[in-house]
Parts: structure tokens; sequence; C-alpha cells
């Protein structure tokens, strides 16, 4: 009786996805208007998702869109990118999956490709500097309650406080490549294991809080998707063409501009730094400023601040920095010389974003189908949550340098004025939650005030 019971709810819920399938276009509008709003970096992203496709449409039920979620916080990368592409390939398979994660990212980057052009463009201006002269500050403080909401969920027991501070130290004074740091706390999270098992920020979701929902098109016990079954043919093909593709694009510039030219260069370190973007941006971003500045040269510090308040006031995920250090460094590189910077500039921003996001259209449909034969068993484990606790500290040394350029000039001269917009913004950010347009926008207006009095 129990396993007729189970066969006819399965048929009841096969027949209510095929009468009620959300037709592509209906998908494709979604997730271009999604695209274009999704400011408020992962946490305001994922909340936006959840209050749209489980509260208002009902598209999915509330444990299969955490399900989905836990799996994308395992995946370095952006968790809010991963999870638009792996509800859209649920729904529509590897077709929709592709369509939600470029319209979540795309809108984003032609944005910034205007912003970086403008910047590039108009930045020497004076009106331009005294603006920036009120962000950078701001960015500081944008910094430091990233790292203080991560450290609240994450830094648990003692051994993961200790993991973070000597994450900061390494980075800070020490100078270690940012993969060192990773890979050692993970290895001292299955070292000690029992000591880093504090609960993960991945299973909970903060701020998404269970609620009686009428039934979603997929819902809780809704069969699996015939296109979402495993297959390790599908799963070969899958990751076999995804490196086909990734060894023909750099072949294709390692022709044009040469092995160990700037375009080349880029496509090797993205390449890497999409592998090892645990935490979220703030976390990849010491690396790409070791990276970026130190090593290539692609851009300067001051650039770099500004590619990251310019990078705030945009949709999408904020990893899409790199679409400005890629825009960046082929404008200072000239690849087709003085009088084509913009088309250089394009080109670099392209090859940054290919690089940075192709592994996570890889990750979901690829891994996908294992996620969803593990439903209800995916255990998130103590290398993950050491992993998370170095992430503080290397956000908090991000900071560090941030306000070593920001506060000081010429080595010693203190900026009174930047010091007192961290702290307020800091006030702002950590007291009141301003959004960060807002506080940017205010910032901004406070400096140009000041100038109208000098």
């Amino acid at each position: 009786m129990k396993n007729g019971q189970t066969t006819n709810t399965q048929l009841e819920k096969n027949q209510y996805m095929s009468s009620n399938q959300i037709s592509l276009k209906t998908a494709f509008l979604y997730w271009l208007k999604l695209g274009f709003i999704s400011f408020g970096g992962p946490a305001g992203q994922i909340a936006l998702m959840h209050a749209d496709l489980v509260e208002k449409r009902r598209w999915i039920s509330e444990a299969r869109f955490l399900h989905a979620l836990n799996y994308c916080m395992l995946l370095p990368g952006p968790e809010a990118t991963q999870l638009a592409i792996y509800i859209g390939w649920l729904m529509h398979k590897t077709r929709g999956g592709i369509m939600a994660g470029l319209l979540f990212v795309l809108p984003g980057f032609l944005v910034l490709i205007l912003l970086s052009w403008i910047y590039m463009r108009f930045g020497n201006h004076e009106i331009v500097k005294i603006i920036m002269s009120g962000v950078k500050p701001a960015v500081v403080a944008i910094v430091l309650t990233a790292a203080w909401r991560i450290a609240r969920r994450s830094l648990k027991t003692k051994l993961l406080m200790a993991v973070a501070t000597m994450a900061f130290l390494s980075i800070s004074f020490l100078h270690l490549p940012f993969p060192v740091i990773i890979l050692s706390a993970a290895v001292t999270g299955l070292v000690f294991r029992h000591a880093c098992e504090a609960h993960h920020p991945s299973a909970n979701a903060p701020g998404l809080a269970s609620q009686a929902h009428p039934a979603a098109l997929i819902d809780d016990d809704t069969p699996t998707p015939a296109h979402a079954h495993f297959s390790l043919v599908r799963l070969l093909m899958t990751v076999g063409l995804s490196i086909l593709s990734v060894v023909a694009v750099w072949l294709l510039l390692a022709t044009a501009f040469g092995t160990t030219g700037p375009l080349t260069d880029m496509a090797n370190f993205f390449s890497k730094a999409a592998m090892l973007s645990f935490g979220g941006a703030y976390a990849v971003l010491p690396y790409m400023v070791q990276a970026a500045v130190e090593q290539y040269h692609w851009l300067n510090m001051a650039q770099m601040m500004d590619g990251l308040a310019l990078g705030e006031t945009t949709p999408g995920p904020l990893i899409m920095i790199v679409a400005f250090v890629g825009f960046i460094g082929g404008w200072n590189n000239e690849l087709f010389g003085a009088n084509h910077l913009l088309l250089s500039a394009c080109l670099g921003a392209g090859v940054a974003f290919f690089f940075t996001f192709f592994p996570s259209f890889v990750f979901i449909l690829a891994g996908g189908p294992l996620v969803e034969a593990s439903r209800n068993n995916l255990r998130l484990n103590a290398p993950l949550n050491a992993i998370s606790a170095a992430v503080v500290g290397v956000i908090l040394s991000l900071a560090w340098l941030f306000a070593g350029n920001v506060f000081f000039h010429e080595g010693t001269q203190i900026d009174l004025f930047a010091v007192g917009i961290t702290v307020t913004a800091s006030v702002a950010t950590f007291r009141y939650q301003v959004s960060t347009i807002k506080l940017l926008a205010a910032c901004a207006l406070a400096a140009y005030g000041l100038s109208l009095f000098h």
C-alpha cells in the first residue's frame, strides 16, 4: 500500500510539473530583470532570489532552494551566480542554466565596462578626484563590515579564531601567497577536525526563514527531472567539452598575443583565482592585489580601490571587479596601439570575465546531477570551517592594506578627513545597516561639500 501511495504521489508530481511548467521566455524575462536589480552582494542577491522564487512565484521549494545553496556555498566562485545557474538548469536543462547565469552577470559586466571607460577617460578630472576621496574611505568601512559579518558566523571556536589570526598575519606581514593560506587552513581542519566542527554558515542560510507555503513547481518531494539524473557519460562529456573550450580560448590568445603576453597572463591568473575564491570576492581580493598590482602591474593600488568602489555600485557579483582589472590592464598595455585603447581594454575585460566565470558554469552543469542524487545527505566538514575562518583574516588584511593607502599620504602624513569618513561609514553600516550604494553616495557628497569650502 505504501509503495502504491508513493508511486501515485510521484505521478501526481510529474503531472503537476508538466501542466505548470514555466516557459523559457518567462524564465528569460525573470533572469534578465534579476541581472539588473541584483545589488547588495551575495546575501542580498540570495535573499532576493529566495523572496521571488520560493515565496512569491513558487518555482522551487524552501528545502530544494537551500539544498542547492548549500552546494554552491561549498564551491569556489560567486555563490549567488552559481545558485541562479543551478535553478535555471534544474528548470530548463543546460540551456536554462547557461541562460540564467549569463543574464545574472552580463548586465553588471556591461555597466562596469561603461563605468571603467568613464573612469579612464575622465578619471584625472578634479571633480572625479574629489568624489573618489570620499568613496575610498567608505570602501575601508565596507571591507571591515564584510569581515565582521563572516567572522560572526564563522569563528565559533578558539581554534577557528587562531586560524583567522594566523591568516591575517601570514598575508599582511609574511606576505605568503593566498593559495598557501587556504591550503594550510584546510589541512588544519583535517588534522584538528573536532576543534573545527562549528556549524558552517551555509547550512542555515541566515535570513532565509522557513515558512509554510503552497506547493511549488519543484517541491520537496518532486522527483528529480530526467535531465538531472546522474550519468557518467554526460559528466565526462561536460568536463571534456569544458576543458577543450578553455584550452581553445587560451591557445587563441597565445597565438595572437604570445604565451607571456598580458592577455595570456590574465587567462592564467584569473583561471587560478576562480578556483581559489572561497568566501566571496573580498577573500580573493588580496590575492588579486598581489598579482595585478605587485606582480603584473596591470594597475596601481589607487586604481584597485577605485575599481572596488565601482564594483560595489553595479549589479551582479562583486567578483565582477575582475572586469575592471582586465579593462585597466588592457588599456595600460595598449594591445592594439595608442589609438585603440578602448578595444584593448574591452578585450582585457572579456578575458578576465570569461576565465573567472566559466568554471562556475562547469561546476553546476557537471556537478548538479550528483547534488540532486545526494539530496538530504550533503554534509559540510571541518576543512571548510577552517577555510571560512582563514577568509576572515584575509579580508581583515585587505582592510589593513586599503587603510594604509587611504589614511596616510607620503608615508607619514595622516588624512583626518579620510579617517573621519571611515569611522562614520563604519557606524552607518554596523549600527544602522545603511545600504552600500547609499553609503557611497553620501560619502561622495560629503567630500564634494567639503571641497566647496577650500
